[in-house]
């Protein structure tokens, strides 16, 4: 039995279980609780921050060769159903479930969306569904694990990465959601504060990628760049689905239609806005020509800057943060392919990872009344402590997944299966003709 057989049953048996879990009444919700506003904007910004994941996809397809278009454009979108399902499993439960002290989630809370309704939660929605809450968080935890392919883009086989999400979400994903967002999570009992991600979502990504690429080591054909690019405009439409997006993954995260999310909404903009002219005037600077790659990079690193800061700080100091990210981030590039032999395919960490990490210290320093320019040290200090933790345990963890995966599934496509593309190795389709000599020699290799 095959391990598609096998865990289609595992999915048909547990479906079967689940068709008979009762789910809590509509009656249950108090009209006077629920605000209609907030739900039309709520369900507004999850389906916005669902598009982000087909956006990802072609700005990461855009980026690799040819004949790895198709898998990599599928590693994105086949996270939208691998972690829907664990979400409703069990995923939910672990990061909101009721807390083990601050660490994790109880499992049984919300198993199988158990206690979840159409009834507010004063602790986790107070004007919206709790089963709405479920789904706009159901979508951070899609996108994150499917930024991490960039990483090692072009040799990863299929089988080990639906493995290694899966492990991921659990263990790295879910326990840092808990940490930062759930009311009694550690860091956010500390004041670290995350508005929408910057942490669990684009630190954790980033760090993950990290250790991915140390794991499976270079591609064969790695030249040390990342900036040549066979599809600009597959780019060029990522980033602006991403950019649309990303007005629902931080206005979303007001969880309402009020002041914040006008703030969060105008600060992702400006922030992004200013990223991507600072990424092309240093192309400029340092004797280049402004490209368009390089405004897709800084558009996105400047998203990832203002998303723990955006309902936190005001218009100016969002600029500031996406200059200061597509700085850093522009160093962090050029640095790792010139300093390094680091294979990150499409520059996952210098641009989620650092660009995560910028954006969790600047909100430290500028965060209303409690940020270090309002006089207060304790959050600022705490942040660089959660930082630390954050970093330390999502890479050793990670590392931990990525070797146990590798022992189990397999992590790396063989040498023959990543000469002939993931696209027909690992999935047998392809947008271009294969010459069939070519062909013919790459089955002959795999017979031997």
């Amino acid at each position: 039995m095959n391990y598609g057989t096998l865990t289609l049953l595992v999915l048909f048996v547990l479906s079967g279980i689940a068709a008979f879990v009762p789910m809590p009444h509509p009656s249950a919700a108090a009209p006077t609780d629920l605000n209609a506003a907030d739900i039309a904007w709520m369900l507004t910004a999850s389906a916005f921050v669902l598009l982000m994941t087909p956006g990802l996809s072609f700005f990461y397809g855009g980026m690799v060769r040819p004949k790895n278009l198709i898998s990599t454009m599928l590693q994105s979108f086949v996270a939208l159903g691998v972690i829907s399902i664990l979400w409703y499993f069990v995923g939910f439960s672990l990061a909101y479930g009721d807390s083990w002290h601050g660490l994790i989630g109880n499992p049984l809370t919300f198993l199988m969306l158990r206690n979840v309704g159409t009834a507010p939660s004063p602790a986790l929605s107070p004007t919206i569904p709790l089963i709405l809450f479920f789904a706009f968080q159901l979508k951070f935890a899609i996108i994150t694990p499917a930024l991490i392919t960039g990483s090692f883009a072009e040799r990863v086989r299929f089988k080990g990465y639906l493995a290694f999400i899966v492990l991921f979400c659990l263990f790295i994903y879910c326990p840092l959601a808990h940490w930062t967002w759930h009311p009694d999570g550690f860091l956010r009992k500390w004041g670290v504060l995350d508005f929408a991600g910057g942490t669990v979502v684009h630190i954790s990504a980033g760090v993950a990628a990290l250790a991915g690429a140390l794991v499976l080591g270079p591609r064969k054909a790695h030249h040390g760049t990342s900036f040549s690019t066979p599809n600009v405009p597959f780019v060029l439409l990522g980033t602006g689905l991403l950019w649309f997006g990303w007005f629902g993954f931080n206005a979303g995260s007001a969880l309402g239609a009020n002041e914040t999310a006008a703030l969060s909404f105008v600060n992702t903009n400006l922030a992004s806005a200013a990223a991507l002219l600072t990424w092309m005037l240093i192309e400029v600077a340092r004797g280049g020509k402004p490209t368009a790659m390089g405004a897709c990079i800084g558009a996105v690193v400047g998203l990832v800057a203002i998303t723990p800061a955006a309902g936190y700080v005001d218009y100016g100091q969002s600029i500031l943060i996406g200059m200061v990210g597509a700085g850093v981030s522009f160093m962090g590039v050029h640095w790792k392919n010139s300093r390094t032999r680091i294979d990150d395919t499409l520059d996952v960490f210098p641009c989620h990872g650092l660009g995560g990490i910028v954006g969790m210290i600047l909100t430290g320093v500028f965060a209303a009344k409690v940020g270090l320019v309002h006089g207060t040290t304790t959050v600022f200090s705490y942040h660089l402590l959660g930082l630390v933790i954050v970093i330390a345990y999502t890479f050793g963890v990670s590392w931990v997944l990525l070797k146990l995966t590798d022992m189990l599934f397999g992590l790396r496509v063989k040498d023959a299966d990543e000469e002939l593309g993931l696209d027909l190795s690992q999935h047998e389709e392809s947008t271009y003709h294969v010459d069939e000599e070519f062909e013919k020699t790459y089955r002959k290799e795999l017979v031997s």
